[in-house]
């Protein structure tokens, strides 16, 4: 059987990657602070272990789990608005997430993943491709491409074949509540108003099913693999507005969108546009996408709507 490692399993993308995991019959262990108050989220299963471990103590993990095959780092401390340029809440994120390095090697895995972000690219008219210089500009940013170039040399120390997998904009049931798609899932079909910026940069949405879907692959099909930087994204880039009034339309047009009212973070409102072909090469040229956004939006706002009548 085979033994994942997760931390981060209580957030977003970690929680389905571990059910995703679980479903095709892995043992995983899932590494959460004794204190947490997400051990709910967590998928339940026979398979799944919980190792009361956060990750300035990451190393402890090693007795519990014993061994490994991969380890899959997606958590990570400071990603609100208060804490986000905080130099010395991501610096903290850095020396942790070398543990989980360290942690990986000593649990004999031979692969190691984590979660990288869009935002490492940042301020650029280019199409994000790998190998595009990075200038971030707040300090998570600048962590997550600080953790990658000590990453990547310490992995190969250890043999480890490493993937640094650079999300961009992962929608769905269960992500934060104050992201864009939650929001507008959340408000529109009950007639509420949106505040929203003027939507006139290019974004790339991917539905939460296809993205853990492609981590999965991606560890399958090229474990042995060049590993590096790898970016997880659709084939579906545009312009915001198109997507926000798609997603207007699939709530039957109930709401209403204000547009040029919302306050842009630090970095404003950047266009991306992810280039997608190392992961289509990794993964034989034959991965596609089961969701398209109006597929993925129509699942989120099914569920939205599920969970509200079972708290009403």
């Amino acid at each position: 059987m085979e033994r994942i490692v997760i931390t981060g399993a209580t957030g977003f993308i970690g929680r389905y990657l571990a059910q995703t995991y679980l479903e095709k019959g892995a043992k995983v262990f899932a590494l959460v602070r004794p204190e947490s108050k997400n051990k709910r989220f967590l998928p339940r299963h026979e398979n799944l272990t919980v190792v009361p471990c956060g990750l300035e103590t990451v190393l402890d993990c090693v007795e519990a789990v014993g061994q490994a095959d991969a380890f899959f780092h997606f958590a990570w401390g400071g990603v609100n608005r208060q804490e986000i340029d905080s130099p010395q809440v991501q610096e903290k994120n850095v020396s942790e997430s070398l543990d989980c390095v360290k942690a990986a090697h000593l649990l004999q895995c031979s692969m190691f993943m984590d979660a990288g972000s869009r935002v490492e690219y940042g301020v650029t008219g280019k199409i994000m491709r790998e190998d595009l210089d990075c200038h971030p500009i707040n300090e998570y940013g600048k962590a997550k491409w600080k953790f990658y170039q000590m990453a990547k040399p310490l992995c190969a120390e250890y043999g480890m074949t490493y993937y640094h997998l650079r999300f961009f904009s992962v929608y769905g049931w269960g992500d934060h509540p104050w992201s864009i798609i939650s929001t507008l899932v959340r408000d529109l079909p009950q007639g509420k108003t949106v505040a929203l910026s003027a939507c006139l940069h290019r974004w790339n949405f991917m539905y939460i099913q296809d993205a853990v879907e492609a981590v999965y692959e991606l560890h399958h099909r090229a474990g042995s693999g060049e590993g590096g930087i790898v970016n997880i994204a659709s084939r579906d880039t545009r312009v915001l507005r198109d997507f926000v009034e798609e997603v207007h339309e699939i709530a039957g047009g109930r709401g209403s969108l204000d547009y040029g009212t919302f306050i842009q973070a630090k970095e404003g409102a950047l266009s991306v546009c992810p280039d997608v072909e190392k992961l289509n090469r990794l993964l034989g040229g034959r991965w596609k996408e089961a969701y398209t956004f109006r597929r993925g939006i129509e699942e989120t706002m099914k569920r939205e709507e599920n969970n509200r009548y079972e708290k009403d």
